[in-house]
């Protein structure tokens, strides 16, 4: 892993014991478990694709470690109704709510209030290392959870993707080179595959990643593109290779109306 990586982990494995002592496991799995009618996360991207349209999980996040503060007016149950409206018929299928806070400004809170101002499904976006993140994703109301095979074993991906079933959560799986994508799709049985554009060491960005892998993505799969979508070219590139799920985030935060710029870069 690179080095931000590396200081994201280590803070999270000390945010995860300091949030143990405040509510044990216990706790937080009898919340989770006591909470029922999940929204259905996969069915909302499959069904903008019946539709002919591209089923987009837009972002909402504060901050980067790499860019900084993204939108200082940021009040996420308005960004989320914006997604949710759009504009000309085009609008988000799911919402990717970032809730770490020490490296992209996020909160549970978020959360919580995006997916209380409309009725899309939502994704908590963090760093997951532990079973207690995946029962504290439930009991803050997400509807499915990212795992992102850099940061887990074999073991985990397969543990975590089964405690979030076993709690109706949808799992999107996050590889970010063909070994990755082999180990976990051996792991897991998710059909939700996102590949990130991103290098992990050098933090460029190429669409040929997610290009180079579809030859390799089993037909149940449903690739989900991640990062460097720009422009309506872009989203072309994409669509007309076989690619009809995307994660967006940062080309939307500093846009004055986020629904609208989602619907002028997927029209």
């Amino acid at each position: 892993m690179n080095d931000i990586l590396d200081q994201i982990m280590a803070a999270k494995r000390a945010e995860v014991a300091a949030a143990q002592k405040r509510v044990p496991l216990a706790a937080v799995r009898a919340d989770a478990e006591s909470r029922v009618l999940t929204r259905d996360f996969e069915g909302a991207l499959r069904a903008k694709i019946s539709q002919g349209q591209a089923a987009v999980i837009a972002e909402i996040k504060k901050a980067s470690p790499s860019k900084g503060l993204l939108r200082a007016d940021f009040i996420a149950a308005d960004i989320a109704q914006s997604y949710a409206e759009g504009a000309a018929g085009v609008s988000a299928a799911c919402l990717s709510v970032l809730t770490d806070q020490a490296f992209f400004q996020g909160s549970i809170d978020y959360l919580k209030q995006a997916r209380a101002s409309c009725q899309l499904p939502v994704l908590r976006k963090d760093f997951l290392l532990d079973p207690y993140q995946v029962y504290e994703a439930r009991a803050m109301g997400a509807d499915a959870i990212l795992l992102i095979a850099a940061c887990l074993d074999d073991a985990q991906l397969a543990d975590f993707e089964a405690i979030a079933r076993s709690l109706d959560m949808a799992v999107l799986l996050e590889v970010h080179d063909r070994p990755e994508l082999e180990r976990a799709l051996a792991c897991c049985k998710t059909p939700l595959v996102g590949i990130n554009n991103r290098n992990l060491r050098s933090f460029e960005v190429s669409l040929s990643t997610t290009l180079d892998m579809l030859a390799d993505m089993p037909p149940e799969r449903l690739p989900v593109t991640e990062s460097g979508i720009l422009t309506p070219q872009d989203v072309k590139t994409l669509r007309d290779a076989g690619v009809q799920a995307f994660l967006v985030g940062e080309a939307f935060m500093r846009a004055a109306d986020p629904g609208l710029a989602l619907a002028r870069l997927f029209a």
